[in-house]
């Protein structure tokens, strides 16, 4: 997977469009799921409107428009040697 197209800076591009006309901010950032867990909330204004998209830092260091899943416990069976 190529990192740069799952920057921050490339998904605000490619979610907001941005334009000459169109102001982009960020709106809030921050941490979630006790502290370890990075988003932004960024805005696009224009004249047509605004629309504002939340971004997550995913564990690969990759931003994506979804949350990361939580880690689930799990448990494994080694077989034992006989």
């Amino acid at each position: 997977m190529n990192t740069t197209e799952k920057s921050l800076h490339y998904l605000v591009d490619k979610w907001l469009a941005p334009a000459p006309s169109v102001r982009i901010r960020v709106v809030q950032f921050g941490r979630i799921q006790g502290g370890s867990r990075r988003y932004v909330h960024v805005e696009a204004s224009a004249p047509s409107g605004t629309r504002a998209i939340f971004f997550f830092l995913h564990d690969d260091g990759c931003w994506c428009v979804f949350p990361p899943q939580n880690a689930q416990p799990s448990m494994t069976a080694h077989r034992l040697a006989a």
